[in-house]
């Protein structure tokens, strides 16, 4: 993973150029086939299968923010490697930050051609989400489907007209801001006065008709009511925090986590260094106290996982590139209070980190049903209300 080619560096290049140089090509017997989720032949499998070994190889599991950037995986002279662990996550879908936290226009058509360019390499293991039905067929054919989105919008500059564009890139889920004020709404780092601006509030509307999942992630308190309040169709939290577990401007408080649910919504818990304090690093358990806070205010109903943490298993050159990549965000004015620390829990370090979710989940004393609705079914359910126009 730190081999990988840098986004700027596969920014750089375009169309032909892109397709030539960054898609290695692997015959597709290289990948292990997979049944119900789970590589065949895995350990698990062969002997002393646990309550959330035979959970999570069956279940709809969808990380609603991972692999950030995805088309950049092609750059990597370990994807062999990299592609069958994400198979061995157990994973069916996955939504995929484009654009970055500041990406020009330009910048995202490239890194969206860039994750399409992966996805028509490798049929047979991934599918691109055009609608709903995608996630269906990923699942029912033991491949990955992979959910194109924003987190910003610097890509739209204030032009509404982007969204209609993008949406027939197949972009399905968007944000009004990172972490700063946009023309549209304001981030988490500006401080919670400011709200939807009467632009966003076009831009809300407009997603709704086009069926775009409106994401509220990196909102302010205020844009977050507003957006919540605005919006016609369910919006969600992607990948968040607790603020009543741990007090962080990307941590929700408990009045917009109950609005959201009201509203039909699902949250996303992410495992960032937010969940503790900044003098160490935030552990499972620390995890699960913010998923079952969730739950709490939530429902079972309205709680998904958004990871937004290193996919692959980090070992130390990962975490010396990590600490200098966090420092660049520093540099550059978009990293978070908290960014002293690697975005991954120690204690889960591997791709099939959700399953260790289940199985805390089921520990603690929450059924199948219930943990289903956690891995995936939760989203799935809202992005079927929000992607039908």
């Amino acid at each position: 993973m730190s081999d990988m080619w840098t986004r700027r560096q596969i920014l750089a290049l375009s169309g032909s150029a892109l397709l030539a140089t960054v898609l290695p090509v692997l015959p597709a017997k290289a990948f292990a086939a997979r049944k119900g989720g789970l590589v065949l032949g895995d350990a698990s499998v062969a002997t002393g299968e646990t309550n959330a070994d035979a959970l999570y190889r069956k279940a709809f599991v969808l990380d609603c923010n991972t692999l950030a950037s995805f088309g950049t995986l092609a750059g990597d002279k370990d994807i062999g490697k990299e592609l069958q662990a994400i198979r061995d996550s157990g994973l069916t879908a996955l939504k995929s930050t484009l654009g970055g936290a500041s990406g020009t226009f330009e910048e995202t058509v490239a890194d969206i051609a860039a994750a399409q360019a992966l996805i028509e390499r490798y049929p047979d293991m991934f599918v691109k989400v055009v609608g709903h039905d995608d996630l269906e067929r990923a699942r029912r054919e033991h491949k990955v489907a992979i959910i194109f989105s924003f987190e910003a919008a610097s890509m739209l500059e204030d032009k509404l007209e982007r969204i209609d564009l993008f949406r027939q890139l197949d972009v399905r889920v968007m944000q009004l801001s990172y972490n700063h004020r946009t023309p549209f709404g304001c981030g988490c780092l500006d401080g919670d006065s400011d709200g939807v601006t009467a632009l966003g509030r076009k831009a809300i509307a407009r997603m709704n008709e086009l069926g775009v999942a409106l994401d509220l992630s990196h909102a302010n308190v205020r844009t977050t009511a507003d957006g919540i309040a605005m919006s016609t169709r369910p919006p969600v939290f992607t990948h968040s925090g607790c603020r009543s577990v741990f007090d962080h401007p990307r941590n929700k408080p408990d009045r917009e986590m109950k609005a959201l649910a009201d509203k039909g919504g699902v949250m996303g818990i992410y495992m960032l260094p937010f969940l503790t304090v900044d003098t160490r690093q935030p552990m499972l358990e620390d995890y699960m106290r913010h998923m079952l806070h969730a739950l709490d205010v939530c429902g079972e109903d309205h709680v998904g996982i958004g990871t937004d943490s290193m996919f692959f298993t980090v070992g130390d050159s990962d975490l010396k590139a990590i600490a200098a990549d966090e420092e660049a965000r520093r540099k550059a004015g978009v990293g978070a209070p908290g960014e002293n620390r690697p975005p991954y829990i120690p204690d889960i370090n591997t791709p099939r980190k959700l399953e260790r979710v289940a199985d805390a989940l089921l520990k603690r004393g929450y059924g199948s049903r219930a943990t289903e609705k956690v891995l995936g079914l939760n989203f799935s359910r809202v992005f079927k209300e929000i992607w039908t126009v």
